[in-house]
């Protein structure tokens, strides 16, 4: 009998790692072959579960299993989107969550009522069907979103709040089904089930500050990186696990979980550590969903399915445009934002498998709605990919331009219009905040345009000039007065919004320095093409911070690391695919006098110290330092006469106080006159 047993078991091993290889297989040969078409990989996802599925090809008929591991894939995506944010951040973010999202899914169920009591329908039916269409792929849209940098965005701040709306509406969804199909649940018992969700979500985030930096901080002690990762994975499926046990999704569980640990020192360790596992088991939650969808069915009955995909698409970018427009989002975000909601959520199947087994849902309708809502989820990431230029050509509109104008008109209410010669900044982050800090300290008039409205608000409080608008739009720079302002900074995590803000503002004002910060480095030379002056992309900037700082430790004269760090910046940033620099045994100081504070200057072709002697030049006179070696070529002169003469090429060593090295540095580099003392 035992023997059949671990029989059996190694039987079910065999086919679960078969599955396995064989999805892993096939998605990796489908994505592959689509990214060579420039086709998104959650598109080869889909692809690969329909083709391998029950209902394709039928290589795997069990998809039990397959799910488990897709539910573990969406909790580890939605626990490392949970470490991104933090509470403060979402209580910033409220009236994007609350507002907007119950907005967006009030105005959906109601339209959606509406049509099913048109068209005679349940209303029962109608209000369960409410409730599928409502819900968006949280795991499609931030995946998406973290790709391209959008997340804090101003339409990625909007759509996010959406989703964690969405997500907490998971419990009273699934409580309100048995009452819908009447199965005589009454509304205390409603109430109770959300009392106990609301308790368990207040005792998590309460743990936030008191258990978990303590049991982190335990661990770390220990030095040992398995105890730490297991902690995490610990607390991210315990989370999950309680917060299920209690009538929550697993996925609200492990975003509460990635809260907890944000508010701790070791949150970007975590996301570390917990990467490779999400990016493997959210390939296999796709793959699952592609699964889902019956071919046959869909060729048989393909034009429903078209009239389907069609409505839930244009339903959900209305209501999805309307509700962050009634919360105050502008125009162009509002839209971009519909068109990112615009797919059928992953939560969505759970609901349906609930709905049809309390006969809300009849197998035709729940196959319409299965092959609808794939469908929309594979054409989630060439909707979001065209979304700012449709955006934009919708906000063009005629009808739609003079709402938009007449809105943005309200809102450049206050601005100043007496300003010139003045520094304009869009977006107070971090960057635009310490940017602000320094012009006031230099007395340099500055004002600050951010779509952030809680920012704008606490910032004015504060004393900022900073006003809330787009600065996508021609209107709004005009009123900060853009063609008699110095200079434009733009400093916002919107690559498609920072492209128009860089068009218009050259177009209103030719004269005007423009500097951008950017992500990645493959925006800057898009930038400089539609007008920019200087771009500034963090990872290459990240790159020149750290290999100076490298040099710097190995005796490399500072002027040659300006320099380079200068001719870097001066070609777009593509010298830095082949750097050329002098070896470093040419000019290792600390192998001639290493116990002496020193620095090193290359003498320069261009410099008009070079066929000078240092007599001549009086160096020690003008600034206090002393030459102690001159190294040229493969010879090092140490303590040079004062008739020795410099050449271009030569690495001259000196030592002095930090103050007189620096000016010796500056009088090496431009040759210029110093004054004594």
């Amino acid at each position: 009998m035992h023997g059949k047993k671990c029989a059996t078991i190694t039987a079910m091993e065999y086919v679960f790692l078969k599955s396995l290889l064989i999805i892993f297989s096939v998605s990796a040969f489908v994505v592959f072959v689509l990214h060579r078409f420039r086709i998104p990989s959650l598109v080869g996802f889909l692809v690969a579960g329909v083709v391998i599925g029950p209902y394709g090809m039928g290589i795997i008929k069990d998809t039990h299993a397959v799910e488990m591991l897709a539910e573990i894939g969406v909790i580890l995506l939605l626990f490392t989107v949970g470490i991104e944010f933090s509470i403060a951040r979402l209580l910033r973010m409220k009236k994007a969550v609350v507002a907007g999202g119950g907005l967006q899914m009030i105005l959906t169920i109601a339209f959606i009522v509406g049509a099913g009591l048109f068209a005679a329908v349940k209303t029962a039916d109608a209000v369960f069907f409410g409730f599928l269409v409502a819900l968006s792929s949280t795991a499609i849209v931030l995946k998406l979103l973290a790709e391209k940098g959008e997340t804090d965005s101003p339409h990625g701040r909007v759509m996010v709040g959406i989703l964690i709306f969405q997500d907490l509406c998971i419990v009273p969804l699934m409580l309100l089904i048995p009452a819908l199909s009447g199965a005589g649940v009454t509304a205390l018992d409603i109430a109770i089930k959300m009392g106990k969700a609301a308790l368990i979500i207040a005792v998590v985030l309460v743990s936030a500050r008191w258990f978990v930096p303590v049991l982190l901080h335990q661990v770390v002690h220990t030095r040992s990186r398995e105890l730490f990762i297991i902690t995490i994975i610990i607390l991210c499926m315990g989370i999950a696990l309680l917060t299920s046990r209690f009538g929550l999704s697993l996925a609200l569980g492990a975003f509460l979980a990635g809260l907890i640990i944000s508010e701790s020192e070791y949150a970007h360790q975590a996301t570390a550590d917990i990467l490779p596992f999400k990016d493997s088991f959210i390939g296999l939650f796709f793959v699952s969903v592609g699964m889902l969808m019956d071919v046959s069915y869909m060729t048989d009955n393909c034009q429903k399915i078209a009239i389907a995909v069609a409505a839930i698409f244009a339903l959900k970018v209305i209501t999805g445009i309307a509700a962050p427009l009634l919360i105050g989002t502008p125009l162009r975000a509002s839209v971009h934002a519909g068109l990112g909601l615009a797919q059928i959520g992953e939560f969505s199947f759970v609901l349906a498998e609930a709905g049809r087994a309390s006969a809300l849902l009849s197998d035709d309708i729940y196959q319409v709605f299965l092959s609808s809502s794939v469908m929309t989820m594979m054409a989630t990431p060439f909707v979001l990919k065209s979304a700012p230029s449709l955006s934009a050509w919708i906000t063009s509109r005629q009808l739609l331009k003079k709402v938009n104008r007449l809105r943005r008109l309200s809102e450049a209410e206050g601005f100043p219009r007496k300003k010139q010669d003045h520094v304009i900044i869009i977006g107070f982050g971090l960057n635009g905040r310490n940017l602000a800090k320094v012009l006031k300290e230099s007395e340099i008039p500055y004002a600050a345009l951010e779509m952030n409205s809680d920012t704008v608000r606490e910032m004015k409080k504060k004393g900022e000039p900073i006003y809330y608008g787009d600065g996508t739009n021609k209107e709004i720079l005009e009123k900060l007065n853009i063609k008699k302002a110095r200079l434009l900074v733009v400093a916002i995590s919107d690559p498609a919004s920072t492209r128009r803000i860089v068009s218009v503002a050259r177009h209103e004002n030719p004269d005007i320095h423009i500097i951008v910060r950017t992500r990645y480095q493959t925006e800057v030379e898009d930038l400089v093409a539609l007008g920019a002056n200087e771009v500034i992309p963090e990872e290459f900037e990240t790159s020149i911070e750290i290999f100076a700082r490298v040099l710097d430790r190995y005796r490399f004269p500072r002027n040659v690391i300006m320099d380079m760090a200068e001719r870097i910046r001066s070609n777009s940033y593509t010298a830095l695919r082949s750097i050329d620099l002098p070896k470093r045994h040419l000019f290792a100081q600390d192998t001639l006098v290493p116990e002496i504070e020193m620095d090193g200057i290359k003498v320069q072709e261009s410099s008009p110290l070079a066929g000078r002697s240092i007599a001549e030049l009086g160096i020690r006179k003008k600034t206090g330092v002393t030459i102690i070696a001159v190294r040229r070529g493969e010879t090092v002169v140490t303590n040079p006469d004062p008739d020795f003469r410099l050449q271009a090429g030569d690495i001259v060593l000196f030592t002095g106080s930090m103050k007189n090295m620096d000016k010796a540095t500056a009088y090496f580099t431009k040759g210029s006159t110093i004054h004594e003392g």
